[in-house]
């Protein structure tokens, strides 16, 4: 009896859903849960897939796709329907711009959820040199065109500055498309350029051109994008002792055996530097659902309820290596997933 109430439950989400299709395929209909983004976010969302198909017999199990938080922000803003995803994993908040694209494209009510919290962690293989870096060196070292200055010519760690190594720059980190390279421009290369005051004087006269001086990556070899899976820059650290990573935490606390950390501003990364924001690097991790999907898609409410079940401290997901949100942060976004209170983006910037 209960297996034919879940097959008409399916079977009229479905159809609800049909309805909600617009171009390109509004006949369409779906039976499992999409989620696409973060590749940060996206080991958490598998083990929150687990968890839900196991304690929700004959659900399928959620689709979860890694394509980097703004790849997927774009694609769950493109509209309401089966053929869009129903959750966008983030690890940074949605954006002003962002949020206008969905309203524009029809997605009006738009459920924002802290998930937890995560470090933007660099790291060096075991055998590496020890680097103790600043957002100034990070910046100095891999910026375009640093302070406006003309085009970075530094070769070595010890170019940029003299305690460094005089080893080759060579940094392994996100593409443009994640939201951790929008963590490493925000939280460390804009930190690093405002420490020469004539970038204040920049930003005043134009947002463009400060964001482009203090924010854009050199093309010459020095920083390698390499993709959204962070595994392989585990794997190319521990074969290039000299190179430095950038990820997330939760890579980081995965690879202890492989990596360590490199500290930013005297401070390594750890749960609880991470936790509390003494970190320079520590981030928010979010997930974005779509209203509209909740009773068109079987299961999303059970699939949001598994995140709030397993998110503090000690639970599943904090175990998976994600660090948990502050006990209010958790409170407000415990109650977001119970009422599905919508964002207005007045606070997006």
């Amino acid at each position: 009896m209960k297996h034919f109430a879940l097959m008409a439950a399916t079977a009229a989400a479905a159809l609800t859903l049909a309805g909600c299709g617009e171009s390109g395929g509004g006949s369409a209909t779906r039976d499992q849960i999409r989620a696409v983004g973060s590749s940060t976010v996206y080991p958490f969302a598998t083990a929150v897939a687990e968890m839900f198909v196991q304690g929700n017999s004959g659900m399928k199990s959620p689709i979860i796709e890694s394509t980097g938080t703004g790849g997927g922000v774009k694609l769950f803003c493109a509209g309401v329907g089966a053929q869009y995803p129903d959750i966008a994993n983030a690890s940074r908040r949605m954006k002003k711009a962002e949020f206008e694209d969905c309203q524009k494209n029809g997605v009006k009510d738009i459920i924002e959820i802290q998930v937890g919290v995560d470090g933007l962690a660099f790291a060096e293989s075991k055998a590496g040199p020890g680097f103790k870096l600043t957002p100034k060196i990070v910046y100095e070292a891999l910026a375009a065109n640093p302070y406006g200055k003309g085009p970075n010519k530094a070769e070595t760690w010890k170019d940029v500055d003299p305690s460094l190594p005089a080893t080759a720059i060579s940094v392994f980190g996100p593409p443009s498309t994640s939201g951790t390279r929008d963590s490493l421009a925000e939280l460390v290369l804009t930190k690093g350029c405002e420490t020469d005051p004539a970038m204040k004087t920049l930003k005043e006269k134009s947002e463009d051109e400060f964001k482009a001086t203090c924010t854009r990556v050199r093309e010459d070899g020095k920083y390698v994008d390499s993709g959204e899976n962070d595994n392989l820059i585990v794997q190319k650290l521990a074969a290039n002792p000299n190179a430095l990573g950038v990820f997330g935490f939760s890579y980081l606390e995965e690879n202890k055996d492989k990596l360590k950390d490199v500290s930013l501003n005297g401070v390594e990364a750890t749960y609880e530097t991470v936790s509390t924001g003494k970190y320079p690097g520590a981030r928010p991790l979010y997930i974005y659902v779509k209203k509209a999907h909740m009773t068109a898609i079987p299961g999303l409410q059970a699939f949001l309820n598994s995140f709030a079940a397993n998110w503090g401290p000690g639970g599943a997901l904090t175990k998976r290596g994600m660090v948990a949100a502050p006990d209010d942060v958790r409170k407000a976004s415990a109650e977001a997933v119970k009422s599905l209170t919508v964002l207005d983006g007045s606070q997006l910037k």
